[in-house]
C-alpha cells in the first residue's frame, strides 16, 4: 500500500490550496482516509477524515468551515480543499489510511501513511 500526497506550497494568508492523496494497493474504497499535520515543535494532529461506508467526515475544530475533505473512489484519491488559510495552518501535511470502519481522529488510529507535503502560509 502506498499513499502519495501532493499539492502543498507557499500561499498568502487568506489564500487556498488543494491537497491530493492517491492510494495504490489494497482496497482503499473501503477505508477511512485522513489528513494530519505536524507543525515545527508540535505533535502531529488529525485535521480531517472521510469514511468509506457512509461518507461521514471529521474536522478538527481549528479547520471547521475552512477545510473540506472529499474522495473520488474511481481515482483512489482523497482531496483536502483548504480555504481562508492562516499562518497557524503552516505544517507538513500527511495523508493516512486505516483498513475499515468510520472516521479516525488521532494519528495512532491509522495503519498506513504517506510522505508529507509542506504547506506554508506567509505573506
Amino acid at each position: 500500500v502506498q499513499l502519495q500526497a501532493s499539492g502543498g506550497g507557499l500561499v498568502q494568508p487568506g489564500g487556498s490550496l488543494r491537497l491530493s492523496c492517491t492510494i495504490t494497493g489494497g482496497s482503499p474504497d473501503f477505508w477511512p482516509i485522513g489528513w494530519l499535520r505536524q507543525a515545527p515543535g508540535k505533535e502531529r494532529e488529525g485535521v480531517s477524515c472521510i469514511a468509506a461506508n457512509d461518507g461521514s467526515t471529521y474536522y478538527a475544530d481549528s479547520v471547521k468551515g475552512r477545510f473540506t475533505i472529499s474522495r473520488d473512489n474511481a481515482r483512489n484519491t482523497v482531496y483536502l480543499q483548504m480555504n481562508s488559510l492562516k499562518p497557524e495552518d503552516t505544517a507538513v501535511y500527511y495523508c493516512a489510511a486505516d483498513r475499515y470502519g468510520s472516521t479516525r481522529t488521532a494519528p495512532s488510529e491509522y495503519a498506513y501513511w504517506g510522505q508529507g507535503t509542506q504547506v506554508t502560509v506567509s505573506s
